[in-house]
């Protein structure tokens, strides 16, 4: 059995090389993508967890092309094979300021939009230590927002923590559709991982990270919730207590995958038995290095956070 599951969508991300625009290239580099395997991924590079990918995938090439790159990534993947659906897509175009990246989804009438909770392995997800998935997989479908609340309802009945990354997209839904789906999602996670700025825009809650972190506690019957914070690094509430830990320094490359990076180093630190403060440090470093890395997976070592964190600590003795 895994100590970690992770439940949702991998797509292949095509991105232009040298920052082009998608009208004016020739050639497109291509990767898996995707928040939960990335959490998966980095979870087991940061602590002792093995970690398993669980999803719904076509039985074709592209497919197959996913699960042969995370099991690359050393994790394992547990698919159910469909005949029906496609492959789900992103296209990336890197750019600076002021035009900025943009991406352009094309994950319509995908393989896993029409998974079930009973098409997949309940013992795999009970036998767990944390079942891990974030609030795109119900944005993809309606199936899916009744498949992703049944998963948390058993993880919860076999003793696994639930813990979720409310991951709000735009692109894929309103903020009302949003707050009216994971909002009902909330009685069945344990920990969670939201930005302040979807705390506010899509939950309609006010106050600083702080506030939002106390509001989400007390309201909720969360253990944890931690509130991110972009460059200004992430805070977290647990026993009624804030800690807080800011960003480190870093130069970016490729920014799409820090929140993922984060969230997988912070569930495999607590994991392994570390506190809050701790997990967020090791969360931050692991996030502040991902950005130097191209891809969406943070194809980083426990010994290079820990540099992270030690010259970060030397800093401050100085």
């Amino acid at each position: 059995m895994s100590d970690v599951v992770t439940f949702g969508e991998t797509m292949l991300r095509l991105s232009p090389p040298d920052h082009r625009r998608l009208e004016d290239t020739d050639e497109l580099e291509l990767r898996a993508a995707g928040a939960e395997s990335n959490v998966a991924i980095a979870a087991q590079r940061l602590g002792s967890a093995d970690s398993t990918w669980t999803s719904k995938l076509p039985d074709s090439p592209l497919g197959r092309r996913v699960v042969a790159e995370l099991n690359k990534y050393g994790i394992e993947t547990d698919v159910v094979w469909s005949d029906e659906g496609r492959q789900g897509t992103y296209y990336l175009e890197h750019g600076g300021k002021p035009r900025g990246t943009n991406v352009i989804y094309d994950r319509g009438n995908t393989a896993i939009s029409t998974a079930e909770a009973q098409e997949f392995d309940v013992d795999l997800i009970q036998g767990a230590d944390v079942f891990f998935t974030t609030g795109i997989t119900p944005a993809l479908s309606p199936t899916l927002r009744e498949t992703t609340m049944n998963m948390l309802k058993a993880a919860r009945q076999g003793g696994t923590t639930t813990a979720f990354d409310f991951n709000y997209r735009r692109k894929l839904w309103s903020p009302e559709e949003a707050k009216g789906t994971l909002t009902k999602l909330f009685p069945g996670i344990d920990v969670l991982v939201i930005a302040a700025r979807d705390a506010q825009n899509v939950l309609d809650i006010d106050g600083d990270p702080r506030q939002l972190a106390h509001t989400l506690g007390s309201q909720f019957d969360f253990t944890t919730v931690v509130v991110t914070r972009g460059s200004k690094g992430a805070l977290a509430w647990h026993d009624n207590t804030v800690y807080d830990h800011g960003a480190y320094e870093t130069e970016t490359v490729d920014p799409i995958g820090t929140g993922d990076a984060f969230t997988g180093a912070f569930l495999a630190r607590r994991l392994d038995g570390d506190d809050v403060p701790t997990a967020l440090e090791y969360g931050a470093a692991t996030a502040a290095l991902k950005r130097t890395i191209p891809g969406d997976v943070a194809l980083v070592t426990r010994e290079e956070v820990e540099g992270v964190v030690s010259e970060d600590d030397e800093e401050i003795s100085r």
